[in-house]
Order: C-alpha cells, then structure tokens, then sequence
C-alpha cells in the first residue's frame, strides 16, 4: 500500500510531520516523493498535501507492454503517471481528494531514458548527451476523489495529458561529468539531469515549459483541473 500522508507545508501539521486533523487535508494530494514538484506546487502557492505511491514502475511497464506493445515515451509517462495516481487514489486517506500523479522519461536519440539511479550509468548518458538535444515528457494524471454526493461534490473525473518540452545541452566535458555525478544529483533524475540545480550549468536552452523539465508543468493541471470541473485557485493557500 501508499505510505502515509506527507503534508505540505501549507498543510496543518503536528510536530512528527503527520495530517494534525484529517478534516484539514488539502484538497490537492500529489502522488509523488518528488521535491522538485513539491518545491513547483509550493512556488506556485498551491494548498497541498504528498502520498507517495506504492507502484512497482517495471511492473507497471512490463503489464502495459503485454497489453498494448511498446509504449513511445509520451505513451509511459503517461501510463506511470495514472498507475500512481490511481495506486494513491485508491487509499482511504485520499478519499475526498483530488490526485495528481506525475511521471517523467527522457527521449534521446529514439530511446526512453528513466532515472540513471548509478553513476555509472550517468556518467555514460552525460557522456552521449553532451551539445546534443532530448525531449523531456511529463505525464500527469488527475483523479477526482470527491464524493459526487456531497454538496461539492466531485466529477468523478479520471483524466490525464503530457506535456513536452525540448532540452539542448552544452558540451560538458569529463571532468564536470565526473564532478556533477559525484554530488549525486543527476542520480534519481528522469534523462540524469535537472535544470532546478547544478544541471543547469550544462543546459544550453530549452524549447517549451521549463516546469516539465522538473517534473509538474502547472498549466496542465490547471487545464486538468478544469476538465474537473474546477479551477486552479480553489487549490489555491
């Protein structure tokens, strides 16, 4: 199952971190660990509270393919993201919420590319990624939670969309490729890279919304929020 509710923090909390009064839980509840989404929904000034999925990606991918074939990169981001929202969605503590979930892979060269997670394997992407260009995908899936009984009641909404945007990098050479894996933040990054941190030294320009790059582009879900029958300020502080 999903791990417990992480609040925000615009979220009213105790001192252990934990939902001081569930009544209190923020109508938005993104289904990601990630801090850079977190740290876009809070810049944003966006109410909100983390449950962190419990879904088994390879898993997810490998049931998909089965299914469907192969997946373009667009195609699995958007398949992961819905797989967490739904994971999430499906917990008691979510209910009466509103999930976001969110996913994101790197297309290079034809070939999808998730989180390096070694060095090794971030140090041989910089070294093939370097004065050439990608495309970074983010999907996002949004679940009403709401009751459709209640008085605000909820749409029942189940819907998601994919935003993309193009990355160009500058020629980077060995020794700040060995310098920028070692401080390890490439590591847990879709493609190895972010442009939120030391990244964006080696990022020459970008072509679309460099939210997508961190990983939650929020005019998407302002654009799913109002599939569902609301509007971006009622998740507003």
């Amino acid at each position: 199952m999903s791990q417990n509710l992480n609040p925000s923090a615009n979220a009213a909390t105790d001192p252990r971190g934990e939902i001081e009064n569930p009544e209190d839980l923020p109508l938005l509840v993104l289904a990601s660990a990630s801090p850079g989404r977190a740290k876009v929904l809070t810049d944003a000034g966006i109410d909100f509270a983390v449950q962190v999925s419990a879904v088994d990606e390879d898993a997810a991918l490998a049931s998909a393919v089965q299914r469907f074939g192969e997946l373009g990169p667009a195609d699995t981001a958007l398949l992961l993201a819905k797989s967490k929202a739904e994971d999430v969605a499906s917990t008691d503590e979510a209910d009466g919420a509103v999930v976001l979930g969110c996913d994101s892979v790197f297309e290079f060269e034809g070939v999808i590319y998730g989180k390096p997670h070694t060095a090794e394997v971030a140090t041989e992407r910089w070294a093939a990624m370097s004065g050439k260009s990608g495309i970074l995908h983010t999907g996002h899936w949004l679940i009403d939670n709401r009751s459709e009984e209640d008085e605000d009641g909820g749409s029942g909404a189940t819907i998601g969309a994919v935003s993309s945007t193009r990355v160009d990098f500058e020629q980077v050479g060995a020794e700040e490729i060995a310098a920028y894996v070692a401080t390890g933040e490439p590591l847990p990054c879709a493609g190895g890279f972010t442009i939120d941190g030391r990244g964006a030294a080696f990022i020459r320009s970008i072509e679309g919304n460099p939210h997508t790059v961190i990983g939650l582009n929020v005019a998407t879900l302002r654009e799913l929020l109002h599939e569902a029958g609301l509007s971006i300020s009622d998740v507003w502080v």
